[in-house]
């Protein structure tokens, strides 16, 4: 048996949200069971849905997967892995130190920076060659959180120690805990760096589509791990067409841009390629996992292994009325603020790009912005999107921009110890904050104050928020309230607890307010019409709920219309689609909006002006390219 890529100690799945990395990491570790290994496959996503792929439950614990004995695998769920880590990191010094110092130690650990740092630090156990785990198994998988966000993690080992080295020469305190009690956790971390960077026993795999912004993410990826000293890397180009489907129009049109892609690829990431073709529904069960792992590994035919039903569909448009759907993302009197959310890769940046076209084409003064780590704004626009505001060129009362989270949270710094000196805080106290304002969860924070201005800005009419996926997304909106609670402790609480900056506290309480008024704010969750995007959209749903903030609109992306369902292949595609659309009317009891699967990528204004008029006007639209 013979597999595409040799297996090694450990192998990361990585890429683009959306392009199938958990997908392609289940049938590699199924297959590498069924050879005999002992295989532990891991996710570090927040977002996971390694349970709904293996459909069992599976959470923060390593279980066995039912019908095997040698197949085991584990969601990193960061709130308990946050309280492990603190409870490790505290237990020397709670035996050391009087009860009112622990408990100031405990809360500088209690924000999402520490999370981070845990799901990491729980992560690197299955890399450390000192852990019992580690020692366990053949192969460790790790299924990875989209790509900026997994770069941003495999940099944090350096920040940690640097930031653990400036504590150790100041107060000995840092967010990520006493830096004496984790010196232990500063070499693991190293250790398992130094493990990703041995190509003999640690393989990247980057799965992405024959697309544009696919292969710039990857090949961008690919130069951050560089950065890194990490170059061991293998593709898997996933969701190819197959030949046999080319007589229909949509399709044939989506192949030959693949083809393109395809060549460019080859040019551009010169790395040992595996390739998958797009399916006719999809993965999920054993029995699923192991005929993808014979198309994929064996080379057996999809038409004759991966079967669904082609029987005709309905047809029926199962979308809301567009009057509906425009009161939904129009201004009407107020500013109004549109969040775009959902699991990474399924379409936020599109549907953000498109909505805020419209909105600016009808007269309404527009920002459209994004805080994501991978962002796409000028890939869809088909214009540059910088890190200060613009205006989009060629479209009046549009302007957008990008945050990046290190050049806003060095602005951020520097606000920050400005004020204290004008408040005149004491040498020492400045100290204290300039040391807190050098830890890792900075850039998060900064990135959310950012947004938090922009928003605040009276000028825009409508403000577009293309968010970054859903796991991340709902840290980020929680940071206020985590963050404004411990600000007197945080940064003052060794100076001066009356000085807290009730004014911070204030701006972040009224865009929180703002998010929760259905006036001011629509939330609009993004996916395609498959199980595991709902699934994932609806978890979030209840995550929001918990902060008082309800979602109003649901987006399905990638739906193909019913006038070009005109094969097998086509009809068992869009059966498998009008199941999950009726699922997202009945789950969600939203409105729910159509983007329809194109014959090309989403990209530059006339085809974001075309969309707009289909999903927000009367008359339907559909390009013939």
């Amino acid at each position: 048996m013979v597999t595409h890529i040799t297996p090694t100690e450990y192998l990361f799945f990585s890429g683009k949200g959306g392009v199938g990395k958990t997908s392609m990491a289940c049938v590699h570790a199924v297959r590498f069971a069924e050879e005999g290994k002992k295989t532990l496959i891991v996710t570090t996503d927040p977002a996971s849905n390694l349970a709904d792929v293996f459909e069992q439950e599976i959470g923060h614990q390593i279980t066995l997967i039912d019908g095997f004995d040698n197949l085991w695998a584990m969601e990193i769920d960061s709130d308990r892995a946050t309280q492990e880590y603190i409870d490790r990191a505290m237990e020397p010094i709670r035996a050391a130190f009087p009860e009112q110092m622990v408990q100031i130690m405990e809360e500088q650990m209690s924000g999402p920076c520490t999370s981070e740092v845990a799901a990491f630090d729980r992560f690197t156990d299955f890399l450390d060659r000192d852990s019992h785990e580690q020692n366990t198994f053949d192969v460790v998988i790790f299924d990875t959180a989209p790509t900026g966000h997994t770069i941003r993690l495999l940099e944090l080992p350096g920040e940690w120690s640097h930031s653990i080295d400036e504590a150790s020469a100041g107060s000995g305190q840092t967010c990520l805990g006493p830096a004496a009690a984790i010196q232990d956790a500063k070499h693991k971390y190293e250790r398992a760096l130094t493990a990703m960077r041995d190509a003999e026993k640690t393989r990247f795999v980057f799965v992405l589509h024959p697309e544009a912004i696919s292969i710039k993410e990857t090949g961008r990826a690919i130069r951050e791990l560089g950065k890194l000293e990490i170059r061991n890397f293998s593709l898997i180009v996933n969701s190819i067409i197959p030949p046999q489907v080319i007589e229909n129009e949509l399709f044939a049109a989506r192949s030959r841009m693949q083809q393109i892609y395809l060549k460019d690829i080859q040019g551009q990431l010169p790395y040992p390629t595996s390739f998958m073709p797009l399916l006719t529904g999809e993965i999920n069960g054993i029995q699923r996992l192991n005929q993808v792992g014979r198309i994929f590994f064996d080379g057996q035919s999809a038409e004759s292994v991966f079967v669904n039903d082609v029987s005709e569909p309905s047809g029926e448009t199962l979308m809301a009325p567009r009057e509906v759907i425009r009161e939904l993302v129009k201004p009407n009197g107020h500013h109004r603020t549109v969040f775009f959310a959902g699991k990474g890769g399924v379409g936020k940046t599109v549907a953000s790009c498109i909505t805020a076209v419209w909105l600016a084409r009808q007269g309404h003064k527009t920002l459209l912005l994004t805080t994501d780590p991978a962002a796409h704004l000028g890939d869809v626009l088909d214009s540059p999107v910088g890190d200060e505001i613009a205006p989009v060129e060629g479209q009046p009362n549009l302007w957008a921009v990008k945050i990046d989270p290190k050049a806003a949270a060095e602005k951020y710094k520097t606000r920050v110890l400005e004020d204290a000196r004008q408040r005149g805080r004491p040498v020492q106290a400045i100290a204290t904050m300039e040391e807190e304002l050098n830890s890792p969860c900075t850039e998060e924070i900064a990135a959310f104050d950012k947004f938090i201005e922009y928003a605040s800005q009276d000028v825009w009419e409508s403000v577009v928020f293309d968010t970054a996926p859903t796991g991340h997304t709902l840290r980020m909106l929680e940071l206020p309230m985590d963050w404004s609670k411990q600000i007197d402790v945080k940064v003052f609480g060794s100076v001066d607890t009356a000085a807290a900056d009730d004014i911070t506290k204030q701006r972040f309480g009224k865009v929180i307010d703002m998010m929760r008024d259905p006036e001011r704010s629509t939330f609009a969750f993004v996916m395609y019409p498959e199980a595991t995007p709902i699934l994932e959209a609806h978890r979030a749903v209840s995550e929001l709920s918990t902060v008082g903030i309800e979602p109003s609109l649901v987006v399905a992306n990638m739906v193909i219309p019913p006038d070009q369902v005109s094969t097998d292949f086509s009809r068992a595609r869009r059966n498998m689609q009008e199941k999950y659309l009726v699922e997202m009317m009945e789950r969600f009891q939203l409105p729910v909006a159509h983007i329809p699967l194109m014959p090309q990528e989403i990209k530059g204004l006339d085809m974001l002006i075309a969309l707009g008029e289909q999903i927000f006007e009367s008359t339907p639209v559909m390009s013939k390219n």
